[in-house]
């Protein structure tokens, strides 16, 4: 199955810099293409990523909310995590986030034990199993991913990662309920 909105079509060349963005308008400045050139590309790299995501939780057979939450455990294994974390990091509704656990718990992906300080709450725990399925199915992607880097040089690295930061810093500043502004 190909994904329309992964088709290749990132700007390679410098005669398809000046090509006209769907997305960004039509500028005839060259700053100005070099930034709708990178957003374009940025916009293709994410529609390959939710794809990738989609493929991910259908292999796995889960929703996006089970695989973040087994993300979200599996980055420190030794970490006490208890529901109303989880719940704060979906941003979901505690009966929400319980529905997920008991999913999760009846497929083997995480286990609930007792607090021994305080009886009236729990800790979720990822299992062994999940580990394993987490990391075969992501593995090679990670791998793939690593090899895409791997020989940036620092210059490179720091470029990207400043870039990655400064768009976080953009979307994550978007109010859900702003209407969109034309950029000047």
């Amino acid at each position: 199955m190909t994904d329309v909105e992964t088709t290749p079509r990132a700007p390679s060349t410098a005669e398809s810099v000046r090509e006209v963005t769907y997305w960004y308008g039509d500028e005839p400045a060259d700053r100005r293409q070099r930034s709708k050139a990178v957003l374009e590309s940025l916009r293709v790299y994410r529609a390959a990523e939710v794809a990738m995501r989609r493929r991910t939780r259908d292999s796995m057979s889960m929703g996006e909310n089970e695989l973040l939450v087994l993300r979200y455990l599996l980055r420190d294994q030794k970490r006490q995590v208890r529901p109303g974390e989880l719940t704060r990091y979906l941003g979901l509704s505690t009966a929400s986030t319980t529905a997920i656990l008991d999913r999760l718990e009846r497929s083997g992906h995480i286990t609930r034990s007792a607090n021994p300080d305080d009886r009236r709450s729990i800790f979720i725990a990822v299992t062994p199993r999940a580990d394993e399925e987490v990391r075969q199915t992501l593995g090679n992607m990670h791998d793939r991913m690593l090899a895409a880097v791997i020989d940036m040089t620092p210059d490179e690295s720091a470029a990207v990662v400043a870039f990655l930061r400064r768009m976080s810093d953009a979307v994550d500043g978007v109010a859900a309920e702003a209407p969109a502004v034309d950029s000047p």
